[in-house]
């Protein structure tokens, strides 16, 4: 039976300088799972309005379904604005509330997300009570939990931060999120032993790093991965870090040395990063080619 993965969370619009690109990291995430072959559907909500039509087009026009994209008439659909003056560091004014932060549960939901083979959220969909608390039930039914920590200023509290990395089995995080949950503790230390030490504290099977330009880091199995970056000519680096997600995930799901893994999800996400927008369409074929021409140092 093919494996799949529900994705959960926001679905939005990013508002840049030259127009309006859909976005939000759940569906970034499912949509690079589906271009590289993993079955993938996405929870979320959008407005009855014309951007929330716009938005499901773009959702069927990438092949995936919407049958799980909600539609409400209180909320208007997402709207991220979006200042990409640094192309290497993108910084956001997420609107609030919309849509999606009223997600709402429902039965059939909670065996969807049992059947999956895994169950990828984020911090972001968690700022709202009503997305939060359809969020915490469905976490009770995921047989492997994907918490993509995605942390962006004011959308998060602390308290929600630990109960997710309590509840996950693998975490994926930048090196800056790191560093400041590693401060909730009091704790200043280098990477790898963050890591461990989040892996332990949380009991997770899998810590996951990204550094940027820099490649990087994963600890699983009491053992550290390292990658290095793919060096490339940088377009925008938005949808970078989702696409990152889907390929380490492709390559866990299929049971891949966690070393490859790490290397195909930086190749991954370099080859996104060459493209303007979060979700251009890149193959696996094209991810491959890219590796193949790194040099081995």
């Amino acid at each position: 039976m093919a494996k799949n993965i529900v994705c959960f969370g926001e679905i939005l619009w990013d508002v840049l300088p030259t127009g309006k690109q859909p976005g939000g990291a759940p569906f970034n995430v499912a949509v690079h799972l589906h271009q590289l072959g993993v079955p993938a559907r996405l929870i979320s909500r959008v407005g009855d309005d014309e951007l929330g039509t716009e938005l499901l087009d773009f959702v069927t026009s990438k092949g995936l379904g919407t049958e799980l994209v909600q539609r409400g008439k209180t909320h208007l659909t997402g709207v991220v604005k979006a200042n990409v003056d640094d192309a290497n560091e993108v910084t956001y004014k997420i609107v609030h509330p919309v849509a999606w932060d009223y997600v709402q549960h429902e039965a059939a939901l909670d065996t969807l997300v049992a059947d999956a083979d895994m169950f990828v959220f984020g911090s972001l969909a968690a700022r709202s009570p009503a997305t939060r608390e359809t969020l915490y039930r469905l976490l009770e039914h995921a047989q492997f939990r994907v918490f993509d920590v995605n942390m962006r200023p004011p959308h998060y509290t602390r308290e929600v931060v630990k109960y997710l990395l309590g509840k996950a089995e693998l975490v994926k995080m930048n090196h800056h999120e790191l560093a400041e949950i590693m401060s909730w503790f009091g704790l200043e230390t280098d990477q790898p032993a963050a890591m461990q030490w989040l892996a332990g504290r949380f009991h997770l099977q899998a810590v996951c790093v990204t550094c940027g330009a820099d490649g990087a880091l994963l600890w699983t199995n009491q053992q550290l991965y390292r990658a290095p970056g793919v060096r490339v000519q940088v377009k925008d680096t938005i949808g970078s870090g989702d696409s990152f997600l889907a390929a380490l995930l492709k390559g866990w799901l299929q049971g891949q040395e966690p070393g490859e893994c790490l290397r195909f999800a930086c190749a991954t996400g370099a080859l996104v990063a060459t493209h303007l927008g979060a979700t251009p369409a890149v193959s696996e074929a094209e991810v491959r080619e890219l590796l193949t021409g790194q040099h081995v140092a």
